[in-house]
């Protein structure tokens, strides 16, 4: 069974803000935050932590 990410992503997030239930601004600069992160000079660096997390995760790194 294959999970798309952003609907994990979803599904977290909606747990998250109904169980730890966080002010609005806090979720809107998180999402504004991790947007312009995205598109900083670290967006590389990021990427290649996650490729080299989900290898780690399924095994496929050596």
């Amino acid at each position: 069974m294959t999970v798309p990410l952003w609907f994990v992503v979803l599904v977290v997030s909606w747990l998250a803000v109904r169980l730890v239930r966080p002010p609005w601004w806090v979720v809107a600069l998180l999402l504004l935050g991790g947007f312009l992160l995205a598109h900083s000079f670290l967006a590389p660096a990021i990427e290649s932590g996650t490729h080299t997390g989900v290898g780690i995760v399924n095994g496929t790194t050596k």
